[in-house]
């Protein structure tokens, strides 16, 4: 698919820091009801707030920041367990209110605008995260109706594929040291968890999110889909 990118460039960038380079792609959606609202958000100085493309409801692709520089999108929060995600990504805002179905011609255009940013930048279908990955206790975005599972078909992101077995029938499930365990598993993924922690409702509500889809499925499905991810795609400061 040909990219017809048009240029609108933002004043809310700088230059990444400490010699980093983009190893991270992050989706959002922009909550807003029109991408011409958010291209003016996204380039008002006041904000302080931008990203490298905005995508349109209509498969519009803008750019508003140079790959080679850090646009203010990611906040604050951790991936891998490496902070100032800002240095280290490509942030693409997509035209969606969060609680509508993500565009065909949309995703169309965001799945060509990855296939060139992972060629060029040599990002693994691993790196290309949600908003809600880095700062799950605070982020939700892309949300509940952006479809990972179509990404990870095309290699444009991760989906489990978990094996599962009877325990992961039981109805008793989830003890305290499941819990645990869960918890170093998203670590491992790449999810900002201190080791050794319990981790919150809400790591698990986001992980379900992304990765389950509200589908139903055994008591023990989500814990098997984080330990197929956390062995087939560790983030890259567990590997060895």
């Amino acid at each position: 698919m040909a990219m017809d990118i048009i240029q609108h460039p933002s004043p809310n960038f700088g230059p990444r820091r400490d010699g980093l380079r983009p190893e991270l792609i992050v989706l959002h959606y922009t909550a807003m009801d029109t991408a011409q609202a958010a291209l003016a958000r996204l380039s008002d100085p006041q904000h302080e707030v931008s990203a490298h493309y905005l995508i349109g409801r209509c498969g519009q692709i803008w750019q508003l920041v140079d790959d080679e520089m850090r646009a203010w999108h990611a906040g604050a929060g951790a991936w891998g367990g490496q902070g100032d995600v800002n240095s280290r990504s490509i942030g693409i805002e997509l035209s969606n209110s969060g609680a509508e179905p993500f565009s065909e011609l949309l995703m169309s255009s965001l799945e060509a605008l990855l296939t060139d940013l992972m060629a060029r930048w040599n990002v693994p279908p691993e790196g290309v995260i949600g908003h809600s990955d880095m700062a799950p206790l605070r982020k939700r975005d892309p949300g509940p109706r952006f479809d990972w599972e179509r990404l990870a078909l095309q290699d444009l992101s991760i989906w489990p594929n978990p094996k599962l077995k009877g325990i992961h029938d039981d109805p008793n499930f989830w003890t305290v040291d499941r819990i645990v365990e869960f918890g170093e598993l998203l670590r491992q993924i790449g999810y900002d968890i201190p080791t050794g922690e319990m981790p919150g409702a809400v790591y698990l509500a986001k992980f379900s999110e992304r990765f389950v889809k509200g589908r139903k499925q055994e008591p023990g499905y989500t814990f098997a889909a984080a330990a197929d991810l956390a062995r087939r795609y560790p983030a890259q400061s567990s590997r060895s």
